[in-house]
């Protein structure tokens, strides 16, 4: 699976649709979905997608879909919406604000993220290319399943164990209604699908693709994009810088000429930071092409024009395994490594709290449940160096048998 972001505008759905093509011409069985709400992957391949009918094909061994919200899951929120309503009216909040509280946060990105777990699962494709939502959207899908996962397993376990006899009194103690089973059973199936979703993004057949244009600006996003991704654990492994002008003419002259060497010069200077920035990672070039890429041939044209690139020495279209994070043991106790590149120490959060790590960067925050050997030990300390952050575990012995 190999998911496509970018700043808006860079061409990342163009992109995704031109590896999607790349990939079926090649006979891989593919399908290249669009999680993002400006749906305009049909356009790319100038082909209607209606997101009420699923896969459409695009071509032998291509098929294309977009997703929309709230349908997905419509029947299950049903149930819980009626409860958080039930409860704010025992709370005395009006019944028209009630309704407008509850509606479902995140709708779009959780639909979009259980179609592609459907997809994915389906056993229908070799490929699955995902067209994702600008960068700041694409970070909070991405973000979804985990954070998710972690309150869900945190609200079930102190309603489940109460005794049916004791519901009633605990309710009103409460205050407020407490879930009846159905409620419970619908957030088990969230708590599983989200536990689901999120093995399936941060797998080693899984990766993300940054999509740029040799822009100082574009490049800063991008930047910050990868540290924000390294944090919630997902692997970049390339970068498409798109829109790459033609270089002027030995001896040309006049505004023009003056006007496009003005811009070889500073993208000359944008790929040179994309490389550095982004050191061990694939840069994929792709030239500004003399017509929009619309439609199957112009998208194979662009796709064509990345021939010459290699990931690591192995074919564009595989996903490159780089793990997100590693727990080694050393001579005093273990040491839990997480990737985080392009940021220092002084922009990291890092805070311990029963068995989850705390960490922060930027507006940006993970909740990271710790592997069962290291919730009995305690931060001997962290270091940010290399693009790593690092922390020190020390076995605690009151928790380890003499």
């Amino acid at each position: 699976m190999l998911l496509f972001t970018g700043k808006g505008g860079v061409g990342k759905t163009t992109t995704a649709a031109a590896a999607a093509l790349s990939s079926a011409r090649a006979g891989i069985e593919t399908l290249v979905l669009s999680t993002d709400a400006a749906h305009s992957l049909g356009d790319a391949f100038g082909v209607p997608l209606d997101v009420a009918y699923g896969p459409v094909q695009i071509e032998d061994h291509l098929h294309a879909m977009q997703v929309s919200g709230r349908a997905h899951f419509a029947g299950s929120w049903t149930v819980v919406h009626g409860y958080l309503v039930q409860t704010l009216a025992a709370l005395g909040v009006d019944p028209v604000v009630a309704e407008e509280m509850t509606s479902l946060p995140g709708a779009e990105e959780i639909a979009a993220l259980l179609e592609l777990r459907t997809q994915v699962e389906s056993g229908s494709w070799d490929l699955v290319v995902v067209d994702c939502a600008p960068t700041a959207e694409t970070l909070r899908m991405l973000a979804l399943p985990e954070n998710l996962a972690w309150h869900l397993g945190r609200m079930i376990p102190g309603t489940v164990g109460l005794r049916r006899a004791a519901r009633p009194a605990a309710a009103a103690a409460l205050g407020i209604p407490l879930p009846d089973v159905e409620v419970l059973e619908v957030i088990r199936d969230w708590y599983a699908d989200m536990l689901a979703v999120r093995a399936i993004l941060a797998s080693p057949r899984a990766s993300v693709r940054l999509v740029t244009t040799p822009e100082s600006v574009v490049i800063a996003e991008s930047r910050r994009t990868w540290t924000s991704l390294s944090l919630y654990g997902y692997a970049v492994d390339a970068v498409y810088v798109n829109k790459i002008l033609p270089r002027v003419a030995d001896g040309e002259d006049g505004l023009a000429a003056a006007w496009l060497a003005s811009w070889n010069e500073a993208q000359e200077r944008g790929i040179a930071e994309v490389v550095t920035s982004f050191d061990g990672i694939a840069v994929v070039r792709a030239p500004y092409l003399s017509c929009e890429p619309v439609g199957p041939d112009a998208l194979a044209a662009l796709g064509a024009t990345w021939a010459d690139e290699a990931l690591a020495g192995g074919d564009i279209l595989d996903p490159v395994d780089a793990a997100a994070m590693r727990v080694d043991r050393t001579a005093d106790g273990y040491t839990l490594a997480l990737r985080l590149p392009l940021t220092s120490a002084r922009e990291v959060g890092l805070q311990r709290r029963e068995d989850d790590l705390i960490l922060t960067v930027g507006d940006h925050r993970r909740i990271v449940t710790l592997p069962s050997v290291l919730t009995r030990c305690t931060v001997s300390g962290a270091s940010v160096r290399s693009g790593a952050l690092t922390v020190g575990f020390v076995p605690d012995p009151a928790q380890w048998p003499r």
